[in-house]
């Protein structure tokens, strides 16, 4: 009975994120605490985090209640918890990690009084995208930071930063980390931050396209790495056979250059990779204002290209593919009408 009089009431969200960042404004500060006491701290601060996370996702039992997940966000953000989170991430346990990855990536989608007010504080505090995309140079981090990072890239301006930022440049690098998981992560995030926002990604692609196309043709799609050349050529298509990228897609099938490169990868051994160098390739041979260099080297691999396509087939029934092919087949023949005639 005396223990059941004296068991501690649960606490409010506001006080969780208050405690939160009481304890990490605390280890950060006393950096030479005795060790028992920091690992005190470290166990306390472990079961805020997961508390924080039942109050966002449940409990197994119980949904979520959104006046309390409204009353935590709100609090969170009202001062700088999520700065001192991704700062002393590196100091948690794994588990607490995980639990801190899942609070910062569920409070990107929190509403508060219909905003969604983890954009207005990312706004006013974006360096922190600088330590997110650099976290992918910390092989203990990266993959936390990562799902951070793309939660956080939901927002439209939080994906321009990064989009206009020096920062995009180095995905081009970390795609290729010779760690599997994340090189994966890291091209997740890329093909996040190209395809979400399609004004944003229309405008940057128009902006910078000569860089950008240089280095993701000879990094990616020219990549002696297999796994790096299929998601790139799946990427590429998805970017521009999306209609909002329609300006960008005419100029890029208009290069020799590109049409090279295409060529290239639909004699690849690999079936998945032809199959996506089609999507490409088949944009080059629809364009009806083809400049006179590209029409020369269609014409000159026609026999080339005809017999490759007489028994390309992908491993499904797939009519749209038939009929695209069907049409890339008639364009080809057509342009040696053409030349003819």
């Amino acid at each position: 009975m005396k223990g059941l009089l004296f068991k501690s009431k649960p606490k409010t969200p506001v006080e969780l994120v208050r405690q939160t960042r009481d304890l990490l404004m605390y280890t950060q500060r006393n950096s030479d605490i005795r060790e028992s006491k920091r690992e005190e701290k470290m166990m306390e601060l472990s079961k805020t985090m997961r508390d924080l996370k039942c109050v966002l996702y449940g409990n197994g039992q119980s949904e979520p209640v959104s006046d309390a997940c409204s009353q935590l966000t709100q609090e969170f953000f009202r001062e700088d918890t999520l700065r001192l989170l991704i700062n002393m991430l590196p100091k948690l346990n794994l588990e607490a990690r995980k639990d801190a990855t899942q609070v910062v990536a569920n409070l990107q989608r929190q509403q508060v009084q219909s905003r969604l007010i983890a954009c207005d504080y990312l706004e006013a505090n974006i360096d922190l995208m600088d330590i997110l995309v650099a976290g992918y140079e910390n092989i203990e981090l990266a993959l936390h930071y990562g799902t951070m990072l793309r939660e956080c890239i939901r927002h439209q301006s939080v994906a321009r930063y990064v989009l206009e930022s020096e920062h995009v440049k180095k995905f081009f690098d970390y795609i290729q980390l010779p760690n599997f998981d994340i090189a994966a992560d890291a091209a997740a995030t890329f093909k996040e931050l190209l395809t979400r926002h399609k004004s944003t990604v229309a405008e940057f692609l128009s902006k910078n396209y000569d860089w950008f196309f240089a280095e993701y043709n000879s990094k990616l799609l020219e990549s002696s790495n297999y796994i790096t050349r299929r998601q790139a050529i799946k990427l590429l298509g998805d970017i521009l056979l999306d209609r909002s990228n329609a300006a960008v897609m005419t100029r890029y099938v208009s290069s020799r250059d590109n049409l090279r490169i295409l060529m290239n990868l639909l004699r690849e051994s690999s079936k998945s990779i032809q199959i996506e160098a089609f999507h490409v390739f088949k944009l080059f041979a629809a364009n009806k204002n083809k400049p006179s260099d590209i029409v020369s080297i269609l014409i000159a691999n026609r026999s080339k290209l005809l017999r490759l396509f007489a028994d390309f087939k992908t491993d499904k029934e797939d009519e749209q593919f038939e009929a695209d092919k069907a049409q890339v087949v008639k364009e080809i023949a057509a342009l040696e009408t053409k030349e003819l005639s």
